[in-house]
């Protein structure tokens, strides 16, 4: 089942690029990122609440807290940069550098989390860097 969310979560994301480059043109990135930002905001907090999910905010932790506003900080960096690379680079190659995110993760994921990274892992990671830099560098 989470292979079906990850593809959903490709397509929406894919989405996400053509509408914000859409969106953005002759906006402020920055103010075109606070929109959107309050958006996702609303939209999140009403599936939580129609969906009863709000009940579990008690039982969060300092730990879980805390890890969750580091990730929401790196999140609205990651998006304020993203749209403003956006705003004055082609989409498809601003696109496809967001996603070699995926690359640094997996290393990443090795490093902090104690994830395994096998020749397959490795070759995967390898061929995406080689997949940006051949689409980036035309």
């Amino acid at each position: 089942m989470w292979i079906f969310y990850a593809i959903l979560s490709a397509l929406f994301a894919s989405l996400t690029a053509i509408f914000a480059k859409l969106g953005i043109a002759n906006v402020n990135s920055n103010l075109a990122t606070a929109i959107r930002t309050i958006v996702v905001l609303i939209m999140i907090w009403l599936i939580v609440f129609t969906r009863g999910e709000a009940k579990g905010i008690n039982m969060i932790s300092k730990q879980n807290l805390f890890f969750l506003i580091v990730s929401g900080v790196t999140t609205g960096l990651s998006w304020v940069f993203y749209f403003k690379a956006l705003q004055i680079g082609n989409v498809s190659q601003v696109s496809i550098i967001d996603k070699s995110s995926l690359a640094l993760t997996i290393l990443l994921a090795a490093l902090f989390l104690g994830e395994t990274l096998t020749l397959k892992t490795i070759i995967g990671a390898a061929l995406i860097i080689a997949g940006t830099v051949v689409i980036v560098f035309k």
